[in-house]
């Protein structure tokens, strides 16, 4: 059964001339000036977002996007100065890109934000898909075995970090401590400082395959998708469509926006089909809800019913949406459809203007 309801913001601009017409993703170029916008835009929702009863704003790694994207470097740094502009939202990392991390620096980032956030900021991982990036940090993305060996071992590393008083690892890439004097002593193990306040720490990672759906939708997972409210089917379709096209030009690439078949053939591969994907084509395999409040309910309400386990719902913002627009977009759905799962966002808004 939902019971929360999240947003995903991957740190876009306010992109121009969008959709498959628009300005081809490669050849965006913006100045430091538009990239900055990024953190006051996400301040900006994450304020509406916790006056509406949303319960988490989750917020993507990644380096050098001078296409404007995806501009957020340091998610734990950017939660915890969001949980200061904010009264209970929470801050997910989606993800932290762990082969490009030393993971007892990011252990100890975590905790440090863990403490003094009071656990308003969730610990996430993941390994990587932008070549330009994790290469760049001199960590294998290309070498896909390379970059799983190297991503195990650091979250096993991370979990000691998080776990265990003191420790010894060593590894094929860590040894820590390595050997040697301190103090007149020999180092035989390391004690992490600090350790988070709130364990045992919950970490996230991302799920793409069908079957892995099925196999973490019975335990703790986010299930997460794009949401446009009109008065219409057709005018949600109309209107967000460029922005749903614009997410597939920078997306596909890497192999996401994996719409499939009947048969479970995702876009690409052998007896699949091979055009371009649409939004009607996301609509029809709810990966988009597009609507009137009543149809959406509804669309959500369905895979609440595939998977009885599924207590959270993710409402991702398609690039290409203004910030404008997204914002009405939220207090519309908190409105109208937060209500159909037990969750008043109106009262939540009331309330926080009580606080304040």
């Amino acid at each position: 059964m939902i019971k929360s309801f999240h947003v995903l913001y991957v740190g876009q601009i306010e992109l121009d001339n969008i959709g498959l017409a628009g300005t081809p993703a490669n050849d965006r170029d913006y100045s430091d000036e538009r990239l900055r916008e990024v953190y006051a835009t996400a301040r900006d929702i994450a304020r509406t977002m916790d006056r509406l009863g949303y319960d988490v704003l989750w917020t993507a790694e990644h380096h050098f996007q001078r296409e404007g994207y995806e501009c957020f470097p340091n998610l734990i740094q950017l939660g915890l100065w969001l949980a200061t502009q904010t009264r209970r939202l929470k801050f997910g990392c989606a993800f932290n890109v762990l082969p490009m991390w030393h993971p007892i620096r990011l252990a100890e980032d975590y905790a440090m934000a863990d403490i003094v956030t009071d656990g308003r900021v969730i610990m996430g991982v993941g390994r990587g898909y932008h070549t330009r990036e994790v290469e760049t940090f001199g960590a294998p993305l290309i070498d896909a075995e390379a970059n799983r060996e190297l991503f195990e071992e650091q979250l096993q590393l991370l979990l000691k970090c998080f776990n265990e008083r003191s420790f010894h690892h060593k590894g094929k890439y860590y040894e820590c401590p390595p050997p040697v004097d301190y103090r007149g002593y020999a180092l035989k193990d390391i004690t992490v400082i600090p350790r988070p306040k709130h364990l045992p720490v919950e970490i996230w990672m991302s799920i793409a395959s069908g079957k892995t759906i099925d196999l973490m939708a019975r335990q703790d997972v986010i299930w997460g998708a794009g949401v446009y409210l009109a008065e219409s089917r057709e005018e949600a379709i109309r209107k967000v469509e460029p922005a749903h096209d614009e997410r597939y030009k920078w997306f596909a690439p890497f192999g996401f926006v994996r719409y499939a078949d009947a048969q479970g053939r995702t876009w690409g591969t052998p007896g699949a089909p091979a055009r371009v994907p649409s939004l009607r084509d996301g609509v029809e395999q709810k990966a988009w809800f597009c609507g009137p409040p009543d149809e959406v309910i509804a669309g959500i309400k369905s895979i609440e019913a595939k998977y009885p386990g599924l207590e959270n719902f993710m409402v991702h913002w398609a690039e290409g949406l203004s910030p404008a627009e997204f914002k009405k977009q939220l207090r519309w759905f908190a409105r109208d459809v937060m209500p159909a799962f037990g969750i008043d966002g109106q009262a939540a808004s009331r309330t926080m203007r009580a606080l304040a």
